[in-house]
């Protein structure tokens, strides 16, 4: 026993921590299986990556709602509609629906509105009307109106209001017309 341990204690060499007896095989064969252990986690949760990889990124639906679940008509529209910037244009064209709401019955149904430019430059909402009179009614009203629409729609959505009369009569084509005539002004030489 002299030869073993240099002249240490066999005391002293349990009792270092650095110094340790060589492990015996049935230790060798834990330590061996613990490593094997690891490895084979290790190269299963590599296979399970890819496969998740393979799969569209491993992501799985679950009790919570994530960006992937269905959403209800109306959601799915007003996020498509704040994704592509289409706030104003949605806006306006639902002041074209409510338009009686907004101006008032009598003004509705003498009165509709046609196009809106949204040029920032112009803004422009352009309204025609069935009779000159209305015309000049509603360009009377015209200051209230953009006021009106623009506290609906936000500030500055309206600048003007284009009104249009109404348009000339309806060309009517009868067996007293010249072929390829105009109206009534190329038929008088």
């Amino acid at each position: 026993m002299s030869g073993d341990g240099g002249g240490k204690d066999p005391a002293g060499a349990a009792g270092d921590p650095a110094k340790q007896p060589e492990p015996s095989g049935v230790d060798l064969a834990r330590v061996a299986l613990r490593a094997a252990k690891e490895q084979a986690r290790a190269r299963g949760a590599a296979a399970q990556q890819k496969k998740q990889a393979r799969r569209g990124g491993g992501l799985r639906s679950g009790a919570r709602a994530d960006g992937r679940d269905p959403l209800p008509l109306g959601a799915a529209i007003n996020r498509l509609i704040t994704e592509r910037g289409w706030e104003t244009p949605a806006a306006v064209g639902g002041v074209m629906g409510r338009w009686p709401q907004i101006v008032g019955d009598d003004l509705a149904n003498h009165c509709v509105p046609l196009r809106y430019d949204e040029d920032p430059d112009e803004r422009v909402l352009t309204v025609q009307c069935d009779s000159t009179a209305w015309a000049t009614q509603l360009r009377l009203l015209a200051p209230q109106l953009v006021a009106r629409l623009n506290a609906d729609l936000g500030h500055g959505t309206v600048r003007l209001i284009k009104v249009l009369g109404p348009g000339g009569p309806a060309r009517r084509y009868g067996p007293l017309r010249a072929p390829g005539s105009t109206g009534p002004g190329d038929t008088y030489g």
